[in-house]
């Protein structure tokens, strides 16, 4: 790792990062922590990373004081993207014994392997919150919002059923939005059209996955098989992802088109993919240096106070290629998450070769 990259220097970022999105933010769309969706979702799966980072107990306190705070919105949003959150409830039962959390997350997995609307090839169809409907779309985003809590929960119950599904959707999404010749991935697929869409080769797309397929074979490791092509289009895609790297370290917001902003949460991702790859053995040790890269020009990007900046807003799969560049940045949580979370892993390697 750089030596310009020094721990105090990851340590002191990531607690002003962690400092800002606990700030009130009341109303906010991207910064509001105290509602239930994906957006602070996000935050918090960056949270618990953080905390199993760092071990501090105010830090996973408060996470639990956020859950039992919160979780009765859940109950009126039942649809794939306000998953995420419960990607922690897992963590929050290992660590407090508390029986709601493993009662609501059995009740939530029950749900998604029995009543999730899903595609004709079997992906789960990605709905909203929002007042939009996109019938029979698959987003990379799904993988990060759903799979994750998916494996998860296999990890904390054993049940084979969830493993499974969590294999199969990967496997699903791999396949339906990856881009055979450059390896990476296309923003979504139409499973009626049996097209990509506007076939963006969207940065934070990418990201969703890139950083939490590491995350989910880690959860099924025993207790699922994962397809050995799955994991071949994840190293196909990470390659790929590497090769469009920008000369800054970043990566544009849509990959392939240099002259687009550069985009922060997704770089962020994509990097902290990059290292979680290489931990598990998917990638080679070599390829740390690409992260390593974005690491230091994302440090750039965070001001004194914690924020993070660069981050592009919420995006559905967009018309055209083009009105991706249109789309204006704002602080969020899951560009405050991504960030945390690729500081987190970083600490924990300074202590690990410190050892």
């Amino acid at each position: 790792m750089p030596t310009t990259l020094t721990s105090a220097h990851l340590e002191q970022t990531a607690s002003q990062i962690y400092g800002y999105m606990l700030s009130d933010h009341s109303g906010n769309w991207g910064l509001d922590i105290h509602h239930w969706d994906w957006v602070p979702g996000v935050g918090v799966i960056s949270v618990l990373a953080y905390y199993e980072s760092t071990k501090k107990a105010e830090i996973l306190n408060h996470l639990t004081r956020w859950a039992r705070q919160n979780m009765h919105k859940s109950e009126k949003l039942m649809v794939i993207n306000s998953m995420a959150p419960f990607a922690i409830f897992p963590a929050l039962y290992s660590n407090t014994k508390d029986p709601v959390f493993l009662e609501t997350a059995e009740r939530i997995g029950k749900w998604m392997l029995t009543e999730a609307p899903r595609t004709r090839e079997g992906a789960f169809e990605h709905t909203v919150t929002e007042n939009a409907s996109f019938p029979e779309q698959v987003w990379a985003d799904t993988i990060f919002m759903a799979v994750l809590f998916l494996a998860r929960l296999a990890r904390l119950t054993g049940e084979a059923a969830y493993a499974q599904e969590a294999v199969n959707q990967l496997d699903l999404h791999l396949r339906l939005l990856q881009d055979d010749r450059s390896g990476v991935l296309f923003h979504g697929w139409n499973c009626i059209a049996q097209d990509h869409m506007s076939a963006a080769r969207w940065t934070r797309a990418n990201a969703w996955i890139a950083v939490a397929t590491p995350m989910i074979l880690q959860e099924l490791e025993g207790l699922a098989q994962v397809p050995e092509e799955t994991l071949e289009r994840y190293r196909a895609m990470m390659q790929g992802l590497i090769r469009y790297q920008q000369a800054d370290g970043l990566w544009a917001t849509v990959m392939d088109q240099p002259d687009y902003y550069p985009e922060t949460s997704g770089s962020a991702g994509i990097a902290c993919g990059i290292l979680l790859a290489v931990k598990r053995g998917l990638l080679d040790p070599s390829s740390k240096e690409a992260a390593y890269r974005a690491a230091e020009s994302i440090l750039s990007k965070v001001l004194p106070s914690g924020e993070v900046t660069g981050v592009s807003g919420g995006t559905p799969v967009m018309p055209t290629i083009e009105a991706y560049n249109t789309i204006p940045c704002y602080p969020t949580l899951y560009g405050q998450g991504l960030v945390l979370m690729l500081l987190s892993e970083m600490i924990e390697k300074r202590k690990e070769t410190a050892i």
